[in-house]
């Protein structure tokens, strides 16, 4: 049985928790200011029901909100921790290369969460939680390791570990 809080657990590291810290009381306080200014500026134009103003700023309102929640969650789940600096281990914030058993392509992602990965769009990793299937499974593996998991259509796929490194972004 696995255990649900540990399962939770985003796995962040200091520079990346702070940035989103900054972004929550950003949201938190003048964006959320300037949008209710918005609104009681849009509101005071008359007739709401065509008014294309106020729907915008509403509905740019709720995404706000949405994402206030999201990072809210996001910091209460956070575990905060040293970007690794071991290569060829797996583990949260490295960038894992594996093979599939039978194949001779490879994918390479990063095991953490998606908020490592930076706002830059020259970064363009797949993410893998560390709670995953995969990511339980190779989680402390080595390169050249072998690991099975129970992939979602239910069958066991088997995974050799080609590289793990550092992600730096």
């Amino acid at each position: 049985m696995t255990n649900t809080s540990e399962q939770d657990t985003i796995w962040l590291t200091q520079e990346a928790y702070d940035r989103l810290r900054s972004e929550l009381d950003h949201l938190q306080g003048p964006a959320r200011a300037e949008l209710a200014a918005r609104i009681g500026e849009a509101r005071s134009e008359g007739d709401l029901r065509e008014n294309g103003g106020y729907h915008a700023a509403k509905e740019e309102q709720g995404k706000s909100e949405a994402r206030i929640r999201q990072l809210q969650d996001m910091l209460r789940r956070a575990q905060v921790g040293e970007q690794p600096t071991e290569q060829g281990v797996v583990g949260p914030g490295m960038i894992v290369t594996i093979r599939f058993a039978g194949d001779s392509d490879t994918e390479t992602f990063l095991l953490g969460s998606r908020e490592l990965v930076t706002l830059d769009d020259s970064v363009d990793l797949e993410v893998f939680s560390p709670q995953s299937p995969l990511g339980t499974a190779i989680t402390g593996k080595g390169t050249g390791d072998s690991a099975t998991f129970t992939a979602p259509n239910g069958r066991d796929t088997t995974v050799e570990i080609v590289a793990a490194e550092p992600f730096e972004g």
